[in-house]
C-alpha cells in the first residue's frame, strides 16, 4: 500500500480533503500538517504523548490527525459537545500534552482546563497565525503509527479511555491498515464521505484509511440527509460510513429526492454504531441500490464481524461472521460456560492482533478480558454456520417475573409498525413482577399507545409486551445518532420514585 507519505510525495496535486467550499491537495495538507506539527511540538507535544482534539468536522480536524502522525503522538479525539465537568474529568484522566480546540468552545474549555493547565491551540485566527509563523521544514511521517485514544460514551458510568497496544509499533499499525483496506476493498481511487462526527472511531477510522491509500475525503460539517445525497452526486462519492440513525433520516426523504440525484458512483456503504432494525435495513438496501450495504459489528475496543448484503438477506438480522483472524466465543451470562449454536450468551471477541487496555483502569481492563478475548457486555448467539446475531446488552436486559427479556427484540417489532420512526424499550420498577417494560416511541403521525401495545401483543409473547407506551416528538440522541436510552430510563425511574 502506498501510505500517506508516498501519495504526498508522488501525487501532490491530488485532492486530499474537501469540506464545504474549502479543499486541500496532498501537497497542501503535507505542508500545513508539518507546520502544525511544529506548533504542537513547541507547545509541548513529544513522541509518545497525547494530543487532544476537540473540533467539529473540518479540514483542521484532518490536519490534526496528520500532524499527530508526523510527531508519533497519539491523537485523543474528544466529543466537542462535552460539558465542562465531563471535559475536565477526561483531561485529568488522559493527561494530554496539548489540546487543539475550536475557539467557539472557549468558555467550556477554559472552565474545564482550570487547574489542569493543558496548553491550548485555538482553531480560528490564532491557528492560522501560528501556522503561518511556524517552520515549514518537512516532518517525517509515522502515519498511521498511532491509533487514536478513544473515550467510550460512558453508557455505564464514567467514560473509559481505550488504548490499543498495537499503536506503539508502526509495523503492526501499517499491517493492520493494509489488512483493513484490503478486507473492505478500498482503493486509492476512492472518494470517501465522512457523514458522522470525526471524534468517533468509525468516521475518523475510514477517513484515515482513505488518506492512507491516497484517496479523497469529503467531510460533512453538519449532518443533513439531503446534503448527503447532494455531496454524493457532486463529488462522485464511492464509499461512506453511516449509522442506522442516518438510514432512518434518509428514508424519511421522498423517493423522488433519490431519483433526481445521480448516485451511481456510490458503491460501498459500511454501517455500524447501533443495532439496525430489519425493516430499516431492507428499505435502505432497496433505496441505495446498487450500492452494497455492509454491516460492521465492532466497538472502540476492536472490530469483530461483518455482513455482506447477501449474507444479511439470507439471514436477516445477522451482523455477519468474524473478520479474518478474529474468533468469537459465546458464554453463559451467569456461569461463564461456553454455549453452542443458537444459545444466547455474552459475546467475547478474540482479536486478530493487539490488545487494548482501559487507561488508568486496571479493574475494568481485567473485567473485560478472559483467556485472550474481551467483551463489552453485548449478548447474542451464533447459528450453525457461525453467523452472529446480537440480542441486546447485558445492561439493558430486563428481568420480568424472573424471566430474562431483551428489549431489542421488542424494538424490532415496533420498528415494523408503519408509523414508527424509532423507539427505545427499557425496564421500569413493578411491585409484583420486579420489572415491567416501557416503550418510548417516535412516530410519523399520531398513533394511540394502546394500538402499539396491541401491535406488540400480535407479534410477541405476552411477557415481552410493554405495559406502558409513551409517545415523543423526538427521541434524545447523542451526536453519533445513538438513542440515549439511559436518559429515558433515568427519567422514568425518577418519576416512579424507585430505581432498579
Amino acid at each position: 500500500m502506498p501510505g500517506f507519505e508516498q501519495t504526498a510525495a508522488d501525487r501532490r496535486d491530488r485532492t486530499a480533503v474537501v469540506c464545504q467550499s474549502e479543499s486541500l491537495t496532498y501537497g497542501e495538507l503535507d505542508l500545513r500538517s508539518s507546520q502544525l506539527a511544529h506548533v504542537l511540538r513547541d507547545a509541548g507535544a513529544v513522541a509518545g504523548s497525547r494530543v487532544a482534539i476537540m473540533l467539529p468536522n473540518s479540514i483542521e480536524f484532518v490536519e490534526c490527525l496528520a500532524a499527530t502522525a508526523k510527531l508519533a503522538v497519539s491523537s485523543l479525539t474528544l466529543n466537542w459537545h462535552l460539558r465542562s465537568e465531563e471535559l475536565s474529568w477526561i483531561l485529568a484522566d488522559s493527561d494530554p500534552s496539548v489540546l487543539v480546540a475550536d475557539r467557539a468552545l472557549t468558555e467550556c474549555v477554559e472552565t474545564a482546563n482550570a487547574g489542569h493547565g493543558v496548553p491550548v491551540v485555538w482553531v480560528g485566527e490564532d491557528y492560522e497565525r501560528r501556522l503561518a509563523a511556524a517552520s515549514d521544514e518537512p516532518m517525517g511521517y509515522a502515519w498511521p503509527t498511532s491509533w487514536p485514544v478513544l473515550y467510550t460514551s460512558g453508557t455505564s458510568g464514567r467514560p473509559k479511555g481505550v488504548v490499543h497496544g498495537a499503536q506503539a509499533d508502526p509495523a503492526i499499525m501499517r499491517m493492520a491498515q493494509d489488512a483493513l483496506s484490503s478486507m473492505w476493498g478500498y482503493t486509492p481511487d476512492d472518494i470517501h464521505l465522512v457523514a458522522g462526527p470525526m471524534y468517533h472511531a468509525g468516521p475518523a477510522g475510514y477517513a484515515n484509511m482513505t488518506l492512507y491509500l491516497g484517496g479523497t475525503v469529503v467531510v460533512m460539517d453538519t449532518w443533513s440527509p439531503t446534503e448527503l445525497l447532494q455531496l454524493v452526486e457532486t463529488h462522485r462519492v464511492t464509499t461512506t460510513f453511516l449509522t442506522p440513525a442516518h438510514f432512518i433520516r434518509l428514508l424519511e426523504l421522498p423517493a423522488a429526492e433519490f431519483e433526481r440525484r445521480n448516485l451511481s458512483s456510490l458503491r460501498h456503504v459500511i454501517h455500524a454504531g447501533a443495532p439496525c432494525p430489519t425493516s430499516v435495513k431492507r428499505a435502505i438496501i432497496e433505496r441505495l441500490a446498487p450500492a452494497e450495504i455492509w454491516e460492521l459489528y465492532g466497538m472502540s475496543e476492536g472490530g469483530a464481524t461483518r455482513a455482506s448484503p447477501s449474507d444479511w438477506l439470507a439471514r436477516p438480522g445477522t451482523v455477519g461472521r468474524p473478520w479474518p483472524g478474529v474468533e468469537l466465543r459465546i458464554v453463559d451470562v451467569d456461569t461463564g460456560d461456553a454455549l453452542g449454536p443458537g444459545a444466547d450468551g455474552l459475546i467475547y471477541v478474540r482479536p486478530a492482533m493487539g490488545r487494548f487496555h482501559y487507561h488508568n483502569d486496571t479493574d475494568k481492563t481485567a473485567a473485560a478480558w478472559h483467556d485472550g478475548a474481551f467483551t463489552v457486555g453485548d449478548v447474542g448467539h451464533v447459528d450453525d454456520d457461525g453467523y452472529l446475531f446480537i440480542t441486546d446488552r447485558v445492561s439493558d436486559m430486563v428481568i420480568r417475573a424472573g424471566v430474562n427479556v431483551y428489549p431489542r427484540e421488542i424494538e424490532d417489532v415496533l420498528h415494523r409498525h408503519p408509523d414508527v420512526i424509532d423507539c427505545a424499550v427499557f425496564g421500569i420498577p413493578d411491585d409484583r413482577d420486579g420489572e415491567h417494560l416501557k416503550a418510548v416511541v417516535e412516530c410519523r403521525r399520531h398513533v394511540e399507545p394502546d394500538g402499539l401495545i396491541t401491535w406488540c401483543a400480535e407479534h410477541l409473547e405476552r411477557f415481552k409486551v410493554p405495559s406502558v407506551v409513551e409517545l415523543c416528538d423526538t427521541l434524545p440522541r447523542d451526536p453519533n445518532g445513538k438513542v440515549l436510552k439511559r436518559n429515558l430510563r433515568e427519567q422514568a425511574w425518577a418519576q416512579s420514585g424507585r430505581r432498579l
